[in-house]
């Protein structure tokens, strides 16, 4: 059952799954259907304590202007930190997807206390903005779409649904599954608020459009031989968004991380993956 947790000034939506001597694992998305409650549901019955939670203006938690966050990403690995003290959970294995990977590397390096594992999933080891010049950018086919987005009705359920799933089949890689995508993309339309046309929170809940907006801090790259977290990076073969050479810095620069490469695959981790990160996830968090 999702519950608000008041955490560093903010109400953040949570959900657990498993059992309370399980073993904790925190996953940090974007909104919590990042994570798909069957995949929740996997790992809680190899029991696996899984915590996720939608960020700040994503979900429902605390929520004001997407566009304009008036909270930094520090902000955000402050909050994660916080949300193990409210749970009682003195570390846990920390899991981080997309933007959520920045999180997930900043809280390795800033509380290296509380992180027990570290794995990332589809990120990068800079904020957003231009690629250092040793990294790959997004792809310009990508790029070419986002920039000449067809026209949507953010009022309109049908507009934004067939919207986004075009967008998810740019990033999808070669095996995209459309009926799951559109399943994915429908449940976070259906948890997002309502009555805002100009769809900044749907932006905000499907894209991570907040990050665009959010100030970053200092870098971290330079500090990632610091992590002392056992880490497992997961990348697709094929993701356009942040491209594999992206994981191949995070694995060659973190002490003795570990790269598990995802054949034929985009952005995330659909549901044809599950065979080979589930096992994966619990080796590692064991």
């Amino acid at each position: 059952m999702e519950k608000l947790i008041s955490v560093n000034g903010a109400e953040l939506c949570t959900e657990t799954f498993g059992g309370a001597d399980d073993v904790p694992v925190l996953l940090i998305g974007n909104t919590m259907l990042t994570w798909p409650d069957a995949l929740c549901e996997r790992l809680a019955a190899l029991r696996r304590l899984v915590v996720r939670y939608d960020l700040r203006d994503t979900g429902r938690s605390t929520a004001a202007d997407p566009e304009a966050p008036a909270y930094t990403l520090r902000d955000l690995v402050a909050d994660a930190a916080g949300l193990l003290d409210a749970l009682g959970l003195e570390r846990a294995h920390v899991v981080g997807a997309g933007p959520g990977g920045w999180i997930a590397q900043l809280l390795a390096l800033d509380h290296p206390g509380r992180v027990a594992t570290l794995t990332l999933i589809g990120t990068r080891p800079t904020a957003p903005g231009p690629a250092d010049p040793d990294l790959p950018e997004h792809a310009p086919e990508l790029m070419e779409h986002f920039m000449n987005p067809p026209r949507v009705d953010w009022a309109d359920r049908a507009s934004v649904v067939a919207f986004l799933l075009e967008n998810a089949r740019h990033m999808g890689g070669r095996d995209f599954d459309e009926g799951e995508a559109r399943e994915n993309i429908e449940r976070v339309h259906d948890r997002t608020r309502t009555g805002d046309p100009s769809g900044r929170f749907h932006r905000a809940d499907q894209m991570g459009t907040v990050f665009a907006a959010l100030d970053c801090g200092a870098r971290w790259r330079e500090r990632l031989p610091e992590i002392t977290a056992p880490t497992l990076v997961v990348h697709g073969e094929d993701d356009p968004f942040f491209p594999l050479g992206n994981a191949e810095a995070l694995a060659a620069e973190i002490p003795r991380a570990e790269l598990l490469v995802l054949p034929r695959t985009g952005t995330g981790l659909p549901r044809r993956t599950w065979d080979t990160v589930v096992p994966a996830l619990v080796r590692h968090t064991s």
